[in-house]
């Protein structure tokens, strides 16, 4: 890429729908305001449950189809997002979904969990020194909730940040880059204390049942939160990504649901954890932009 805007945002996600619901809101602000914004996701998500009985034939125990159409469904998310800039990790189907922690399909030939993790990261530093983004986004070292796929695309995006600085890591493939600011996703825990008993009071019915606060993923003290970004302009815009998601998630107004029928709460501010880099905000006060104190892209 040449002309680069002078603001960029890379996410690292492992399957087609983990965006939307994480940071949906973040991605259509950045892009409106004309960002580059990047996205990486690991994986087609073939081991997906999948919620339309209609489409019930693409799973992975029948047609094993479910890849492709997640990968259409992920297309027009992005365009209700405003995304324009999307790749699959070492192009479509090079990384396979690895389904659930001790799963059988962990160990499959192909799958994300089992991959050689430099040889996945190098994929990520052929875009890091491309895109040369100064923000990284991706999960924290649990995955969030534990998925080996999440999990998976943690180290690699952690490790190809490394590799991308690296002057002597493969120098034919393009100049080394310094991410400036790396963040994990957070949702802290009394925004989603408070998004759950909405949910009761407003439509204990839209779902057969109701989530716990563990079922959200990256759900910690609220002491964590370095970062706000306030994504309430772009909630529509945001569950329309979601809605895109057909196979995965199923939503009711401010509240969704995954395959497990389980209402949650969208958050349309999303939160996140400094972990890398210089914060641009003073002491004990939270920061607002997630460029913030970059140079040059600090507004």
């Amino acid at each position: 890429m040449t002309d680069l805007p002078a603001r960029r945002l890379l996410l690292v996600h492992a399957h087609p729908d983990d965006e939307s619901i994480n940071n949906g809101a973040t991605m259509a602000r950045y892009a409106a305001e004309g960002a580059l914004v990047t996205l990486v996701t690991c994986t087609l998500g073939e081991e997906g449950e999948i919620i339309p009985p209609a489409l019930a034939h693409l799973a992975a125990d029948r047609d094993d189809a479910l890849g492709p159409y997640r990968s259409g469904e992920l297309a027009a998310a992005m365009k209700e997002l405003g995304v324009t800039d999307h790749r699959f990790l070492g192009g479509p189907g090079r990384y396979r979904d690895s389904g659930m922690m001790g799963a059988e399909q962990n160990r499959r030939p192909g799958a994300f969990w089992s991959a050689d993790l430099d040889e996945a990261a190098g994929h990520l530093v052929d875009v890091i020194r491309e895109v040369r983004p100064q923000v990284l986004v991706t999960y924290d070292p649990d995955g969030g909730y534990g998925h080996p796929d999440h999990i998976q695309a943690h180290r690699v995006a952690t490790r190809a940040a490394e590799l991308a600085a690296d002057a002597a890591y493969r120098p034919g493939s393009g100049a080394p880059h310094t991410v400036a600011k790396v963040y994990w996703n957070r949702v802290p825990r009394p925004v989603a204390e408070e998004g759950f008993a909405a949910l009761r009071a407003e439509a204990p019915d839209a779902f057969p049942g109701i989530a716990e606060i563990g079922d959200v993923p990256g759900v910690v003290d609220d002491d964590r939160i370095t970062t706000v970004i306030d994504g309430t302009g772009y909630g529509e815009a945001k569950t329309a990504a979601m809605r895109a998601h057909a196979t995965q998630i199923a939503v009711q107004g401010a509240y969704f649901a995954l395959s497990n029928d389980l209402g949650q709460p969208v958050f349309t501010t999303e939160y996140y954890e400094l972990v890398s880099g210089t914060p641009g905000a003073p002491a004990g006060e939270r920061e607002r932009d997630l460029f913030a104190g970059v140079p040059g892209a600090d507004r």
